[in-house]
């Protein structure tokens, strides 16, 4: 895999699991509690996300196989839903604004929810790890990079909330609200690249 591909990845997880656009999410659930609570509420979010999109990364494109289900046709399916999330980030409330009105529950489930789900690891990004690691298209190597690539966005998402506080104070609600805008557009551009990439390779156009 050459560094022009690992880049398209990381860009393409970055947009999708949207990282800045969490940050508000987290500012709003820790709100009013100790550091320490805070940064175990950060670790214990990235790990839950890590592993849910890991298993994702691994055994996704398995169970369609299982169910039958061609990755072309799972890739134009996810590019379509993809598609329709990145409008939701572009003409929507935002994600910001949305996943602050799901927050309930005690601090224990805090970082499982709206942290770890559906903030980091949420439907676009489940989706984008299976068809970024098609077992027909890509190695095993290929496979482990992408992997990599997308810890390690996890691990500039847990920096970011880490820092979440003065981040928060130079972008604020407004500034955060416009990234995730502009994040939906490049979203919205990768999906249709997704759904032309199938089409073309399920009718072999060449």
């Amino acid at each position: 895999m050459n560094w022009d591909a690992i880049i398209k990845e990381f860009i393409t997880l970055w947009v999708v699991i949207d990282p800045i656009g969490s940050i508000p999410v987290f500012i709003a659930v820790t709100v009013g509690l100790k550091a320490s609570v805070q940064r175990k509420i950060a670790f214990k979010a990235v790990s839950i996300a890590a592993i849910i999109l890991l298993f994702f990364l691994t055994l996704g494109q398995l169970l369609l196989e299982k169910l039958s289900i061609s990755l072309d046709a799972f890739q134009i399916a996810g590019g379509i839903v993809l598609f329709l999330f990145a409008l939701t980030m572009i003409f929507g409330e935002g994600k910001p604004e949305e996943e602050k009105k799901q927050i309930q529950g005690s601090v224990a489930n805090l970082a499982i929810f709206p942290l770890a789900i559906p903030s980091l690891a949420s439907p676009g990004a489940m989706l984008s790890v299976v068809m970024l690691t098609d077992n027909h298209r890509h190695s095993l190597e290929e496979q482990i990079i992408t992997a990599l690539v997308m810890l390690s966005v996890l691990i500039f998402t847990l920096v970011l909330f880490l820092l979440a506080s003065p981040i928060q104070r130079v972008i604020g609600n407004a500034g955060a609200s416009i990234i995730s805008r502009v994040m939906g557009l490049i979203l919205a551009s990768v999906a249709v690249d997704n759904i032309l990439a199938a089409i073309t390779a399920y009718f072999a156009l060449g």
